[in-house]
This record gives C-alpha cells, sequence and structure tokens, in this order.
C-alpha cells in the first residue's frame, strides 16, 4: 500500500482473460438490454451549481447535456468535472481568470463551461461486446447511447455492466484483476487535499486506513473506510458550501474538513479468491462501484466496476 504523496501509482498486471462462452451476447442492438432509457440531463445553460444539486438529489455520478429543443447529445458532466472545476485540475481556470477568482460567480456560470464534448458514443444498434471494448479502449465510465440524428436514447454505464453479471463470473478471482499497488490515505487528511489528489490523478475512491502510530512499520494498515467522487460532492452540496462561496475559496473552506467527515466508514469489502460473479452480485446488493480488497484484516488491493468491465473485454 502507498500513502496518498507516493508517486507509484502502477496498476497490477496480473490479469486473467474472461472466456467468451455465454459471458454476454453479441446482437446487433442487444446494449439496449441493459441501456438506462428514462436518462435526465440538463441544458447547456443550467449553472454548475444547479446541476451539482441535481446530481446529488438523484444520486447520478455523471449526467448528460442536451440541447433543449432537438434532444442532441452536447456533452457530459461528471462529478469529478466539478471537483476539477472547483480547484483540483485544469477547469479551475475558468475560476481563475474568466471569472477573476469570484467563485459565487463561478458557480453560477453555464454547466457547457466544464462539460466533455466531442463525447465517444454508441449507436442504438451496437451490439454488448462493441460496447464494452469501445468503453475500455477510450477509459470512459459510462458510453451513451444516441440515435441516427444523434439525439440522445439511452446511457449505459460500467456499474449496469457488473450488475449485469452478478453470479456470472464463476472460474475467474478477484486476485486476478484488482489493483493492488493502491494508494491511500489516513482520516485526518484534509477534504481538500484529498480532492486535489484524486482529480489530478483521476482516482474515483480512494481507502482510508490508519496505522499504528508507536510501531508504523511493524503494524499493517487497517483499513477505516472508503472516499468516493461523489460522496466529496454531496458532502459539498450537504453542506451548502456553494452558499459559503461568496468571499472564502471553495479550496480554502474545504481545507477546515477532514476525510474521516466524508467518508463511508465500514466499507465493504472481499477477499481475493472472491469469485468475480460473486463481486458483481456485492456490487449490485450494494450499490457501489467498487471495495477494498483485504485478506487477514489486512488491505491488499482494490477491485471496481471498471475492472469487471476489462475482464469481459480480455484485457
Amino acid at each position: 500500500m502507498k500513502n496518498i504523496n507516493s508517486k507509484s501509482l502502477k496498476r497490477s498486471r496480473n490479469r486473467g482473460s474472461v472466456e467468451r462462452e455465454s459471458k454476454l451476447s453479441e446482437h446487433d442492438g442487444d446494449v439496449m438490454t441493459l441501456v438506462k432509457k428514462d436518462v435526465i440531463s440538463v441544458p447547456p445553460t443550467k449553472s454548475i451549481k444547479d446541476t451539482a444539486k441535481i446530481m446529488i438529489e438523484h444520486e447520478f455520478r455523471r449526467i448528460p447535456v442536451t440541447d433543449p429543443g432537438s434532444g442532441k447529445l452536447l456533452g457530459i458532466v461528471t462529478s469529478m468535472d466539478i471537483l476539477n472545476f472547483l480547484g483540483g485540475g485544469d477547469k479551475y481556470n475558468i475560476i481563475k481568470y474568466k471569472c477573476d477568482d469570484n467563485y459565487l460567480s463561478a458557480i453560477n456560470e453555464p454547466v457547457k463551461e466544464i462539460m466533455t464534448r466531442g463525447l465517444i458514443t454508441m449507436n442504438h444498434k451496437a451490439n454488448i461486446r462493441e460496447t464494452v471494448k469501445a468503453m475500455v479502449d477510450n477509459h470512459v465510465g459510462a458510453m451513451p447511447i444516441v440515435d441516427k440524428d444523434n439525439k440522445l436514447v439511452g446511457i449505459v454505464t460500467e456499474r449496469d455492466f457488473a450488475f449485469a453479471l452478478g453470479g456470472v463470473l464463476t472460474d475467474e478471482l478477484v486476485q486476478d484483476f484488482m489493483t493492488t499497488d493502491v494508494i491511500t490515505v489516513t482520516p485526518g487528511t484534509s477534504i481538500d487535499y484529498v480532492t486535489k489528489f484524486m482529480v489530478r490523478n483521476s482516482f474515483r475512491r480512494l481507502p482510508i486506513v490508519s496505522e499504528d502510530e508507536e510501531i508504523p512499520d511493524k503494524t499493517p494498515e487497517k483499513l477505516r473506510g472508503i472516499v468516493t467522487s461523489h460522496d466529496i460532492l454531496k458532502f459539498i452540496v450537504d453542506k451548502k458550501i456553494f452558499s459559503q462561496m461568496t468571499s472564502i475559496k471553495a479550496s480554502e473552506i474545504l481545507d477546515d474538513f477532514k476525510i474521516s467527515e466524508v467518508m463511508s466508514q465500514g466499507a465493504r469489502t472481499v477477499e481475493p479468491l472472491t469469485k468475480l460473479g460473486d463481486f458483481s452480485k456485492l456490487l449490485k446488493d450494494a450499490n457501489i462501484g467498487g471495495v477494498p480488497v483485504v485478506e487477514n484484516e489486512e488491505l491488499i488491493g482494490i477491485i471496481t466496476e471498471r475492472d469487471i468491465l476489462k475482464a469481459i473485454n480480455g484485457n
């Protein structure tokens, strides 16, 4: 395990490949069996602040941006985009330069300012296999589904695929697909520091651990919880941080709070010999996207819905 200041972000290379037979079908248009069709979207003029509130209200990690007249897909906004904007990454330049460090003005900017444009999409006639491959190859967690006129007809996510495979992957084990070189943080780390680190390294979740301060070199890290980008955004919305940005920077506000106030305590875990199908079922039952991997109460890795997608794709 590595603490948050580690420069080592190496991923596990010991990944097996999922056998093809009977896992997922390959018929044209069958991706629509997994697609969420009644998709909530926002217009490009919706404010960043209000978009964040909608995402938290509906427990979305991402939300499409569409033209209100035609329904055509214009872009997508994720929890990470909003955290990036609040000071963790390049989208912060909107606040710094366009809004002259006026956070109140910045959070009321239209969401089109921070949305991702030029999206990779799939046609509603696509099959599941090619959709999975496109998501893995392009490192995206969701795939908008559009018709021939680029009108949004649905969206499918990593989580949808993971949930669909609950109990199916019976030969593959967690240890063959988990990340073993895990970056961790301690409960006393500030939310601002964790947010910036997650944004700059594209981490959507981080395990929280603590050690025995008297003999840290001899005591394995003990898992205390886990935090996700969505948890932090929810904290910002629920604590009404936006309303405090009249004269104070978001980073200054968040620096006063510790990650222990945000993290999910008593995180679900799996063991390395857990079957991927059982892991997928756990994700579905708990409605979560990833869990730490523990052995003898020691944190040894992390596995997520993205790893399920890579397993399907044979990575």
